[in-house]
């Protein structure tokens, strides 16, 4: 009997190898997907051809960056902690505040983003269109020349291959492999009463898709108000989209503003969120209370969290 009474809906199945084809002599392609990761490592989109979008999102971790905030055009810093890719696929909001609703208009804004790659999609896709190489390519796959939609709809396919369940958990989940002891009291806490992890890191992908105010914002400095920049509700002033917790263990540093270097850091953050910020404002009413974990406690849900790791990204 399958034990998958911690995650309603999971989804069972290996990691999606990533096999596309593409030579470059003879431009071939097989498929959206494979254009959309040409696209995804090409620096002619960004204003002065320093950068591209795997610049701050990047394979070896996982898709993310190790940086609190990424390096963009000019060497100007990004305003909030880049956030891994991987397993986007099935979500119904992208950034930390959720202003797109799709891959396809998510791929686009960090190409014309100021601090990032800076460039006008107009002269994105002028660009494309100067290059022999791209037009061959995009004819190839969507009959028509580069445009401002199917450039969005190619890093997007690119994007939906980036799932990953073939981690530690994902065997325990299929009876192919057991945790540790350590492992098995986290995995305990974080879909118990005492940590409730699992009341807002659920379903398949370890995220609920809301949006929270975790107590980060105290509105005495230049905090960034997060959500309430797109909704103007005065409810989500500092609340932030949950992140997915597949491949956490290798995606530091945390949160929207990168400020805990180590899932250590950010277990005890949750155990007493008082400790750490002074009259935080909005914060939900749930994490209020601390949560009274003790040491062990807190290296057994740390222990769990590294079981999500995908064996792709192991080290």
């Amino acid at each position: 009997m399958k034990r998958c009474y911690i995650l309603i809906g999971f989804m069972i199945g290996g990691m999606l190898l990533l096999s596309f084809s593409f030579d470059e002599k003879t431009s071939k392609t097989s498929s959206k997907a494979a254009l959309g990761e040409l696209l995804f490592n090409e620096k002619i989109l960004s204003l002065d051809s320093s950068v591209s979008c795997a610049s701050c999102h990047k394979p070896e971790f996982a898709f993310a960056d190790t940086a609190t905030f990424s390096i963009g055009i000019y060497g100007k810093l990004t305003s909030r902690n880049t956030p891994s890719v991987l397993n986007m696929k099935n979500r119904p909001y992208y950034f930390w505040d959720g202003r797109a609703q799709s891959l396809a208009e998510q791929s686009l804004m960090p190409i014309e983003n100021p601090d990032e790659m800076g460039l006008p999609i107009k002269e994105a896709v002028a660009r494309l269109n100067q290059s022999e190489k791209y037009r061959q390519l995009f004819k190839k796959i969507f009959r028509q020349l580069p445009n401002e939609k199917n450039l969005a709809q190619a890093i997007a396919a690119f994007e939906e291959t980036l799932e990953t369940v073939d981690s530690k958990f994902d065997d325990w989940s299929n009876n192919i492999s057991e945790l540790s002891e350590s492992e098995e009291r986290g995995r305990e806490l974080f879909v118990g009463n005492k940590a409730k992890c699992f009341d807002c890191h659920s379903m398949e992908d370890f995220t609920d898709d809301n949006f929270k105010n975790i107590g980060l914002f105290n509105g005495k400095e230049a905090n960034d108000t997060g959500r309430y920049r797109i909704t103007k509700n005065l409810s989500d002033i500092g609340s932030f989209k949950t992140p997915g917790l597949r491949n956490i263990a290798v995606t530091p540093p945390y949160m929207h503003d990168g400020r805990f270097k180590t899932l250590e850091q950010v277990v005890s953050y949750y155990n007493t969120p008082f400790m750490f910020v002074d009259d935080p404002v909005n914060m939900d009413a749930v994490l209020m209370k601390p949560l009274g974990l003790t040491q062990q406690e807190k290296k057994d849900l740390v222990a769990f969290l590294k079981t999500l790791t995908d064996k792709a990204y192991q080290k």
